[in-house]
């Protein structure tokens, strides 16, 4: 990945800065709750979605198991429906094609439905240093746009704006990027949609080069997917000249049928709706009607790295539905700028240190954005179980050890700042693995419960810090045993 947001700590400083904000917290809140409750009604209707979930698990495993073929035919299908296939292993690569293209068209100007690949790579940044202007045509992502601001959530980025907020971004920054907003704008939504509407028209109708991203990939005709509610994508699919889609290699699918689990599952999940109000369709050029040049970037950008790990690729499953964080008590307290990426929440704490490594700060405290409540993996449309890959970066963080970065095998160090926790797991390992110390040392602490103290002296701090210290049982279990059973089947 290009890196995290500029100037962004790790996440414990980060979620500290953000919980204390009440305005977003607020903000948070009302729109995490209004969505979830509104997606557990619309899956609440179909009798066989937990058919529906597994179904979209098997697709998406064996397309991961047979990427390599996958990929192949996907290029071969696009490209003989006079589409043109571009490889790119990282987002320098991806960056440079995408500019070079837009070169090649004379135009300095593009419009763009949403597309997270394109902000993984920070595309609009390295086509601003080319002299090319990216608009986003999303409204959230106008809003962010607008606002010099950082998207914090999969399918509404502006959530932690309210509509005064909107409304003041749009009086002040429409002007400077286009048709100013009108006079006497309201916060009323009605209002704030048609300014986004009247500002946006004139960019559709004039923009030549569009960029996109896609939903889903089907390798047998070489078609891509997009679905979104407010018609922006139909107009940028359609109206430019050229159309340039940058799409992570996971995003494939084998077959045109597999599209009917997902078309069911990722509206319910995401947006609450038994479908999607726009879903686009297109397959390479036509000479009648639509784009009359396509390009498709493939991008890797750790992507295969994260295939190579057998527990933490099922994070590749993800079809950004944004379930996991409506759901999050973490993310609803925190936000989704404290993630530092342009994934937030549950799957970006899972998704971003594989995609990006654990070498930075933020990257390593991420698997800790959690409180393993498993909320998380319940709504996953794909069942994602999101905190057994959670744990499974935490050991990665404080143990290092062997991973694929770069493609290539390494071994990865400790994080910094871990030793005591490495410690701690390596004593409580021995202790497991020995049962007369164990025992002699859960009665030592039955025994001495009224001097323990009410917080964790030294490194343990940052944790008793904002929790209770459990409190220790009077005798410990194979005590209790023996004593109201009589050892009868007892432990040893």
């Amino acid at each position: 990945m290009s890196g995290t947001f500029v100037g962004m700590p790790a996440f414990p400083q980060a979620a500290r800065e953000a919980v204390g904000n009440a305005t977003l917290r607020g903000n948070l809140r009302h729109a995490t709750h209004t969505i979830r409750d509104k997606r557990a009604r619309a899956v609440a209707e179909l009798d066989d979605w937990a058919a529906l979930r597994e179904a979209g698990k098997q697709i998406k495993d064996h397309t991961l198991r047979h990427l390599d073929r996958y990929l192949v035919q996907v290029e071969e299908a696009v490209t003989a429906a006079g589409g043109t296939v571009h490889w790119a292993a990282d987002a320098d690569e991806a960056n440079e094609i995408v500019a070079r293209l837009v070169q090649e068209t004379g135009e300095s100007e593009v419009v763009k439905v949403k597309s997270m690949a394109t902000q993984e790579i920070a595309l609009n940044e390295a086509l601003e240093a080319q002299g090319i202007h990216a608009y986003e045509t999303d409204l959230a992502e106008l809003i962010v746009q607008l606002g010099k601001d950082r998207p914090s959530h999969i399918l509404v980025p502006a959530i932690h704006r309210n509509r005064g907020e909107i409304r003041d971004i749009f009086r002040s920054e429409m002007g400077e990027w286009g048709r100013p907003a009108p006079e006497g704008l309201t916060d009323t939504p009605a209002e704030l949609a048609e300014a986004a509407r009247l500002h946006l028209r004139e960019k559709f109708l004039r923009a030549k080069v569009g960029i996109s991203g896609a939903n889903f990939v089907v390798a047998e005709t070489g078609t891509l997917v997009v679905v979104e509610s407010e018609g922006n994508g139909r107009m940028c699919l359609t109206l430019p000249e050229t159309l340039i889609s940058v799409v992570g290699i996971e995003k494939i699918v084998p077959r045109w049928q597999d599209l009917e689990v997902f078309l069911q599952t990722l509206p319910r999940s995401s947006t609450a709706e038994r479908m999607n109000p726009y879903t686009s369709m297109w397959t390479g050029t036509t000479g009648e009607d639509g784009p009359r040049t396509f390009h498709l970037v493939l991008l890797d950008n750790g992507r295969t790295d994260t295939l190579a790990d057998e527990v933490g690729r099922q994070a590749l499953r993800c079809i950004r539905c944004s379930a996991c964080l409506n759901v999050c008590p973490v993310y609803e307290r925190a936000g989704g700028h404290a993630y530092g990426s342009v994934y937030p929440g549950p799957i970006g704490a899972i998704l971003s240190p594989q995609l990006r490594g654990t070498g930075s700060e933020i990257d390593a405290s991420l698997p800790y954005a959690s409180s393993l409540c498993g909320a998380c993996y319940e709504v996953c449309p794909v069942a994602i179980d999101i905190p057994e890959v959670l744990v499974h970066l935490r050991e990665r963080v404080v143990q290092g050890g062997p991973a694929v970065r770069g493609g290539n095998r390494v071994v990865l160090k400790p994080a910094k700042g871990h030793a005591a926790e490495r410690a701690a797991m390596r004593a409580a390992q021995w202790a497991f693995t020995h049962p007369g110390a164990l025992r002699t040392g859960q009665r030592l602490a039955s025994r001495t419960r009224r001097l323990h103290p009410r917080t964790l002296p030294g490194p343990g701090r940052a944790w008793s810090g904002t929790r209770d210290l459990p409190a220790v049982p009077a005798e410990p279990f194979r005590d209790w045993w023996q004593r109201t059973r009589g050892g009868k089947g007892g432990a040893k």
